[in-house]
């Protein structure tokens, strides 16, 4: 049963089925049976867990589960005191209200790969970085919380989900490297 966790690249639909204008994970994963347990936008990057589990695949991704997923958003402005308190408590978006969460202002991390094609820079307009951890999981969600509190997303990175971390299981976008499952149970 394997456990595999993979950086998907920005563009690349999370998906084996094949699409007709993007790569998908049949492109840079040759692993038979093995599916995603959740989900990445095409325009967002980062860890994505795949298995041939079906009992792990509900473990991992399953929102009664809340396994914390933690990512870092580079938005467009200067993230105030207030607008990191305002993604902290519940939001309502709308169709739904978040759960709290853990927001802080971080520096660029320095191991942070560059994004291809790179983000389009306006030079009046400042950008912050954010990491968000969140333990439910809706379409767009972190999107859509900072976009809420005046800070749109411009780039989107997953960098943990549960115990598997790519601080701690460092692989590069478009890399996959497997992984001991009962890590979840630590």
């Amino acid at each position: 049963m394997p456990l595999i966790l993979f950086n998907k690249p920005f563009q690349v639909m999370s998906q084996f089925s094949a699409h007709p204008e993007r790569e998908t994970l049949a492109d840079y994963i040759d692993i038979p049976n093995v599916y995603p347990a959740g989900r990445l936008d095409a325009d967002s990057e980062g860890l994505l867990l795949l298995t041939d589990d079906g009992k792990l695949q509900h473990e991992i991704s399953h929102p009664r589960r809340k396994q914390p997923k933690t990512y870092l958003a580079q938005v467009e402005g200067e993230a105030s005191p207030d607008a990191l308190a305002r993604l902290r408590n519940p939001l309502d978006l709308g169709d739904f209200v978040t759960q709290k969460s853990e927001a802080k202002l971080i520096q660029e991390p320095a191991w942070l790969w560059p994004r291809n094609p790179p983000i389009r820079e306006r030079k009046n307009q400042p950008t912050s970085w954010i990491a968000l951890t969140i333990s439910e999981g809706k379409n767009r969600q972190v999107r859509r919380m900072t976009a809420a509190v005046g800070l749109p997303t411009l780039r989107l990175i997953r960098i943990a989900i549960g115990p598997f971390s790519l601080a701690t299981h460092p692989v590069l976008p478009g890399e996959w490297r497997e992984v001991d499952a009962l890590e979840l149970e630590k």
